[in-house]
């Protein structure tokens, strides 16, 4: 099969995925391995290629970003476990100040995001979020909404979270890293921007039944003080801070073309998967003991968070390498000329693609997974290699997996049950507020485009 047939086909394969994940809620995992194999035989490919185009696609995937994806998984495990999570949210309210606590709950979600799994982040940081607003004297909503977004914002478009580095593996890009992680903070911060903004403009008018009661529970020192004893700052921050400084300086060290053997050692130290060992090494220096239960409980706790994206990136790997092994690229070169193809408007393709699958199945990883296994036929075709693009379309996608979080999102669940909204006061706080940053960070990678490309 090619040409608008095998076109026609892929969208049935996808189509098959949301309606298998969202209505029958079959694990991603399978639905991208189903949706793989039916492609590959439904468009004429040897029945051996197939299974090599899986086989292929699948561990080749899992060789160059698995590792990277479990180093961080149980670098966000022992953050949680150690209070280096709590003792980062304690350090950005001291630097904001008490005085704008929407400022600061949006900074410190967005902080602690970046190792950590945002529903994750919110659980751990939703006492706190409740404390500050009674301490404060502000509305719930507006502070549930500012840590809900402030995660959201890193959570989709900063590595070492695993959907960026997944979509990033999965169109080439995983050797680019350093200016993905770049590009990912300068496209977050409007877009954190944006959500403490609807937090100060929507969440300061929705009233959560039973904010006015005195709950000692909720008292800010209280809560410090039952945590126990913190880890010092640096050591909380240095998991985080250090290997996205050796992956900085390896990508500043490439790109200036430097030589010798100081600057290889950099480079090594600086490759995705020894500098996210490191910070697993420095996440060591957290543990409170070194017995069975921080060294074999929390990291297999990481471990066994790592295995569902692993899964889910894995197959699509495969989906993606049975797409590629089709004829579709000789059909997308023919679209080589079309200036929506070649120009600043490509960035919408994988934005709309990504937004759409999150609308549908309400996972943000699975979206930037299977949009970014999508759209990579068509990079190489029409010309999209380097660093800054390849970048700003793992931020095109990220873009596209924040639109929207509502009731088939168990983030939006985690939001609305750890604040005490209703349903449709989560439809306005976090639904919109994710519509909003969405929008925000499509606009900001699509000005880069026309900047930097």
């Amino acid at each position: 099969m090619e040409g608008f047939g095998l076109i026609v086909l892929i969208a049935i394969g996808v189509l098959f995925i949301i309606f298998a994940t969202a209505k029958l809620k079959l694990h991603p995992f399978l639905s991208l391995l189903f949706a793989a194999f039916g492609i590959g035989i439904l468009a004429g490919l040897p029945l051996p290629d197939v299974i090599e185009a899986v086989n292929g696609g699948f561990g080749g995937l899992m060789g160059s970003i698995g590792l990277v994806i479990i180093f961080g998984t149980i670098i966000g495990v022992i953050l949680e476990k150690s209070g280096a999570a709590l003792r980062m949210a304690e350090v950005v309210l001291r630097i904001v100040g008490e005085k704008r606590p929407q400022m600061a709950m949006s900074l410190i979600g967005a902080i602690v995001s970046i190792p950590v799994f945002c529903d994750s982040g919110y659980v751990i940081l939703s006492s706190l979020k409740k404390a500050l607003a009674k301490r404060a004297r502000v509305a719930i909503a507006s502070m549930a909404i500012a840590l809900s977004t402030g995660l959201f914002a890193t959570h989709t478009l900063v590595p070492p979270t695993p959907g960026p580095i997944a979509a990033a593996g999965n169109i080439g890009a995983e050797n680019y890293l350093g200016t993905i992680i770049l590009m990912g903070i300068i496209v977050a911060i409007p877009a954190i921007i944006a959500g403490y903004v609807w937090a100060m403009k929507a969440g300061t008018k929705i009233k959560v039944n039973g904010e006015d009661e005195k709950d000692p529970a909720y008292d800010y020192d209280t809560i410090l003080k039952e945590f126990g004893e913190m880890p010092s700052t640096i050591k909380s921050f240095a998991p985080i801070v250090v290997p996205i400084l050796l992956i900085g300086f390896s990508s500043v060290i490439t790109f200036a073309e430097w030589t010798g053997t100081f600057f290889d050692i950099l480079l090594f130290l600086g490759s995705p998967v020894v500098a996210l060992l490191i910070g697993v090494l420095f996440a060591f220096l957290l543990l409170p003991n070194y017995n069975e239960e921080t060294l074999t409980d929390w990291i297999g706790m990481g471990i066994k968070e790592a295995a569902p994206i692993l899964l889910i990136t894995g197959a699509g790997g495969a989906f993606g390498s049975v797409i590629k092994a089709t004829p579709v690229a000789d059909f997308i070169q023919g679209f080589g000329e079309s200036a929506f193809f070649t120009g600043a408007m490509f960035v919408f393709i994988p934005f709309i693609i990504a937004a759409a699958l999150k609308t549908a199945q309400g996972s943000s990883t699975a979206a930037l997974v299977i949009t970014s296994t999508l759209v990579a036929p068509l990079l190489s075709q029409i010309g999209i290699t380097g660093a800054v693009p390849l970048a700003l379309v793992v931020m095109a996608i990220g873009a596209g997996a924040m639109v929207v979080s509502h009731v088939n999102d168990s983030y939006f669940w985690v939001v609305k049950e750890f604040s005490g909204m209703s349903v449709t006061q989560a439809y306005m706080a976090q639904t919109a507020g994710t519509l909003i940053q969405g929008i925000v960070s499509i606009a900001v990678t699509f000005i880069l485009w026309v900047i930097l490309v």
